[in-house]
């Protein structure tokens, strides 16, 4: 019988989720079917129970459904519960299984693709939303020295900073306390969906290794403009941490972990 899978979301016309797990199937020759799954913003527990009620063996989740599909799992593995939030859930014994790979695959990203080696480095994040908390784990496991993190609400700066403060050092701060620069700089707010910049100031840019949007398919944003502007080594988009994460939720579900290179190469749009 063929196995199912899906990422469920709202809205979900952006997703590549499909064309990369497709990608991955053949690979190996998996006899699997992948599908995007609009979910009710009301009713996101329901449709992911009547999934696999129906056979569903595994699924992706985006946004905004990454909170409560860790609170409805039986078991939430590390990386999603230290943030409160799933990327991946997989149906196993009766149980739901919840774990979080936007982090490591983020990680794995910078330092295999880009080669941007993390031990030792200082690094900023613009924005206090899910994706920062699901990154933060990994890279203090990476060994990186120091992390920002900048918001407009220093508050909720504040509070994802204390979720993993005891493992390493990180701080909060508004973006207008930024007066030094940073060796990777990550825009991780929802700016760029709407043609924006987060309001990073030029300094943060000194020295800078590494710019890194992690919207993925918007071309070179004004963040990426702004950052290239003001002396950053590199410029990339996230569509390298898209396919990475979703190379390791493939390989939590099938036991296989797939090439990843021809994949990225396929979705990336040239930063122009």
């Amino acid at each position: 019988m063929t196995d199912r899978y899906a990422v469920f979301g709202n809205p979900l016309s952006h997703t590549k989720s499909p064309f990369i797990h497709a990608a991955f199937a053949a690979q190996f020759g998996e006899d699997m079917t992948y599908e995007a799954i609009e979910a009710p913003v009301d009713g996101f527990e329901a449709a992911v129970r009547a999934f696999f009620a129906a056979g569903g063996k595994g699924l992706n989740v985006t946004v905004p459904f990454k909170v409560a599909a860790e609170a409805m799992a039986d078991e939430a593995l590390e990386a999603a519960n230290i943030c409160g939030a799933s990327n991946c859930l997989k149906f196993e014994n009766g149980r739901i299984i919840a774990d979080n790979f936007d982090g490591v695959g983020l990680v794995r990203d910078i330092e295999v693709n880009f080669g941007v080696e993390l031990k030792g480095k200082r690094m900023l994040f613009a924005g206090a939303g899910g994706a920062t908390r699901g990154a933060l784990g990994p890279f203090l496991e990476a060994g990186v020295a120091e992390i920002w993190i900048a918001n407009r609400t220093i508050d909720k700066a504040e509070a994802v900073a204390q979720l993993l403060g005891p493992r390493g050092s990180i701080h909060a701060c508004g973006y207008n306390a930024i007066d030094r620069g940073f060796d990777v700089v990550l825009n991780a707010t929802s700016a760029s969906l709407l043609g924006e910049c987060p309001p990073v100031p030029s300094i943060a840019f000194e020295g800078t290794t590494l710019a890194y949007e992690m919207v993925y398919g918007k071309g070179k944003t004004p963040f990426l403009r702004l950052a290239e502007a003001n002396g950053a080594d590199q410029i990339a988009d996230g569509v390298g941490m898209l396919v990475e994460q979703a190379a390791l939720a493939f390989a939590w579900w099938r036991g296989k972990r797939p090439d990843t290179a021809p994949v990225i190469e396929a979705l990336t749009i040239p930063l122009q």
